[in-house]
């Protein structure tokens, strides 16, 4: 399959703007990681037993599956989207002109974070796992360093001058809602934001800088289109998802075209037990064992509802510009969050220490798959849609996961780990 290749600097803001962009976008990804909530805490039981695949790590006695194999074959090599290309003789790196953001190493950073849960109060409960007893802090003292050029460090002044009188949505799930959090905690630091919208369950929320008339909003919207989910206040369901996959959620749609920026975004909770609509005639299901109903499968309704999606914003007239993030992968090992899969690593993994679950790799698959389809449209449109693949990166920080301290002291005097 050829390569898809685009080219982050077609974009009508200069050299120091699309700069700011490209931090603003990786920063607050790699500062989330330091307090990453994953989905699977909001993740019934009554879920596809597929989930319980555990962390797989490469090994030379491992046996690979048939279907493993061909799956990850058939992912499309599609080019991260933020490739800076060098402007002048100041910036050219001595090894290349082109820079890959993504191709890079986590490499120990002694000058730590730029925030931590005492210096930001806007971390929530279940993401602040120092707070909650976590007792290691060396997970903070890493950063993302590109092999063939710098990434400069991000700069709140820079960012919120530059992003004077303009409104920033993040949509998508709990991810999303922690990258919100890494954001405000980072601008925190020049102003305090200040709370002027939030939904009855605090999921959808948005702030405002007042010195720089500037907004940033998070978006809960988990599926992208429209869902009817039953579940507690902790996540527990009480019947399946009822999803309409010809429908998009009103929560971002009816709003989308007054944000300057988006970051846009879904993926793991496609995963659970749901009954597929579409003209609100009922298609099929995945896993709804004592219903009379097809089985279609999670990658059925996630490459419909993605499609449906993309194909939205690539001919919506949108004005600014769009970042469509790849899924984040899990990390627990030995079983899953509701099984007894842990994560107790401290430290960061090379690429050939691990690979990417088979389920993770029919999820990115997709989402590769159907951005590729929808580009050259969105390009002839006018819409600046982008793609920023996080996953590789995100794969090799098992150690950025809060695991059981998303509770307050989860063993309490019984030690580390219970």
């Amino acid at each position: 399959m050829r390569t898809l290749r685009i080219d982050y600097l077609k974009h009508k803001f200069g050299y120091n703007h699309k700069n700011l962009l490209l931090n603003l976008v990786l920063t607050i990804f790699l500062f989330g990681l330091a307090s990453k909530f994953v989905f699977f805490h909001s993740l019934s039981p009554e879920i596809s037993p597929d989930l319980e695949h555990p962390f797989a790590e490469k090994t030379n006695t491992d046996p690979v599956t048939e279907n493993q194999t061909t799956l990850s074959e058939q992912v499309p090599q599609l080019a991260p989207v933020l490739e800076h290309v060098f402007q002048n003789e100041d910036q050219v790196s001595p090894s290349n002109k082109k820079c890959d953001y993504f191709s890079g190493d986590w490499v120990p950073n002694p000058v730590g974070p730029v925030y931590t849960n005492e210096s930001c109060n806007l971390i929530e409960s279940p993401q602040n796992c120092l707070k909650n007893g976590r007792p290691d802090k060396d997970f903070l003292y890493w950063k993302w360093v590109p092999r063939d050029c710098d990434l400069p460090p991000f700069d709140p002044y820079k960012f919120l001058n530059a992003m004077r009188n303009k409104k920033w949505a993040l949509i998508g799930d709990s991810i999303s809602r922690n990258h919100v959090q890494s954001l405000l905690c980072m601008l925190s630091t020049v102003e305090q934001p200040v709370l002027v919208y939030h939904d009855e369950e605090y999921k959808s929320k948005s702030w405002h800088f007042p010195s720089y008339n500037f907004n940033i909003s998070v978006i809960w919207s988990p599926f992208l289109v429209e869902a009817a989910i039953f579940e507690d206040f902790n996540g527990v369901s009480s019947s399946e998802v009822e999803l309409y996959l010809d429908k998009l959620d009103g929560k971002w749609k009816d709003q989308f075209l007054n944000f300057d920026y988006i970051i846009i975004s879904c993926g793991k909770w496609f995963l659970k037990s749901a009954i597929y609509y579409e003209n609100d005639t009922i298609l099929g299901c995945h896993y709804c064992n004592k219903k009379n109903l097809t089985e279609l499968g999670f990658n059925f309704a996630y490459r419909k509802s993605l499609k449906f999606v993309l194909n939205f914003i690539a001919s919506s007239n949108h004005k600014g510009t769009i970042f469509f993030r790849t899924f984040t992968p899990d990390h627990f090992e030995n079983g899953e969050w509701f099984s007894g899969g842990t994560c107790n690593r401290k430290a960061p993994v090379k690429e050939d220490e691990i690979e990417m679950k088979y389920l993770n790799k029919m999820l990115r698959n997709i989402e590769l798959e159907e951005f590729g389809k929808v580009a050259a449209k969105a390009s002839r449109s006018g819409v600046n849609l982008k793609l920023v693949d996080l996953a590789p990166l995100s794969l090799l920080r098992p150690d950025g996961h809060p695991g059981p301290y998303r509770e307050f002291h989860p063993f309490g005097n019984k030690g580390e780990y219970g």
